[in-house]
């Protein structure tokens, strides 16, 4: 996925209210930008670091730039803008990156489905009419301390929302249908993926339930870059 223009480096000062980050721009100094991630961002914001910023270009928004990727100090990026996820992913699975989703007929973003009035993130249909659910979640949270080195986890706080979606990937198992939880890792630094259980053991209880009835878990990472984010490699995913 290309960047509709290519990054502008900033220096991150403060993120706060969720929406809101101050970085110091090389040539407008200090501005307010926007925050397109409403999660904690546990591990993946502080002062001091790089803000790559996207220019909107438009004199409509009450912040013209967006906040898209972190770097650390050691140069690792992060993206934060969650409202990729979906579109990586999209984006592969119409290019043919993912032998073992390769065998549909049409895709589909953003279905209704479920028991608890729920969109699926993506839905694949083969020739046969048979479905595929894929949910995914963005993972961020490199925890080293708890984990070792390029330990991610997932998620970075209690997501009630998230128990929901490992709910309905459970029903449409049980329905006879395929369903995968797809982990898109957006730090390059990260290695691996574990479910937070010391976060949110709710969450983890329930993908516990989500695998033994047949869920597959998907992890990969991405290539980052200041001009475009693409699907890279499978990570090993450890329960």
């Amino acid at each position: 996925m290309k960047f509709t223009k290519p990054l502008e480096s900033s220096v991150l000062l403060k993120r706060y209210k969720r929406f809101l980050a101050d970085v110091i721009h090389p040539e407008l100094g200090e501005i307010t930008v926007h925050c397109p991630n409403t999660g904690s961002m546990k591990n993946c914001w502080q002062p001091g670091w790089k803000a790559w910023l996207l220019d909107s270009e438009s004199s409509k928004r009450k912040y013209q730039y967006t906040w898209v990727l972190s770097e650390t100090n050691q140069g690792d990026l992060i993206g934060v803008n969650t409202h990729f996820a979906n579109n990586i992913v999209y984006e592969a699975l119409q290019n043919g990156k993912m032998a073992e989703l390769a065998d549909f007929k049409t895709i589909e973003k953003e279905v209704k489905y479920g028991e608890e009035n729920s969109r699926i993130d993506i839905l694949l249909t083969d020739a046969n009419g048979g479905k595929t659910y894929v949910e995914v979640k963005s993972v961020t949270l490199l925890d080293e301390e708890r984990g070792g080195e390029g330990a991610g986890y997932f998620p970075d706080s209690v997501t009630t929302r998230g128990q929901k979606h490992l709910r309905e990937l459970i029903h449409c198992v049980n329905q006879g249908d395929k369903a995968v939880l797809f982990f898109l890792v957006q730090h390059t630094a990260i290695e691996s993926v574990s479910v937070a259980n010391h976060i949110d053991p709710e969450y983890a209880s329930l993908l516990q339930q989500a695998v033994k009835c047949g869920v597959e878990v998907i992890a990969c990472n991405v290539k980052i870059s200041t001009t475009k984010i693409y699907l890279d490699r499978h990570l090993p995913f450890v329960l």
